[in-house]
C-alpha cells in the first residue's frame, strides 16, 4: 500500500509505503509522527495526520498494489 500527497506547489509525493508482513516505511520529509499509518491483514489501510496545520493542506492518495 503506498500513501501520496499532492499539494499544489510540489507536486505528488510519496509519503509512505506499507504492507502486511513489514513495517511502515516513510521517505525523507516524512515520519510516523506526523503520518501515522495502520493497516490490517484484510488490506484496509487508514492513514492520519496529526496535528493538522495549515502547511499539510494537499490531496492526499492511497494506491494498493498486487505484489
Amino acid at each position: 500500500m503506498l500513501w501520496y500527497q499532492q499539494t499544489p506547489r510540489n507536486g505528488l509525493n510519496l509519503v509512505a509505503s506499507t504492507s502486511p508482513w513489514m513495517q511502515n516505511s516513510y521517505e525523507e520529509g516524512y515520519s510516523e509522527a506526523k503520518f501515522e499509518i495502520n493497516r490490517n491483514y484484510n488490506d484496509r489501510s487508514v492513514m492520519t495526520i496529526k496535528n493538522v496545520t495549515s502547511k499539510d493542506a494537499a490531496t492526499y492518495f492511497c494506491a494498493a498494489s498486487d505484489h
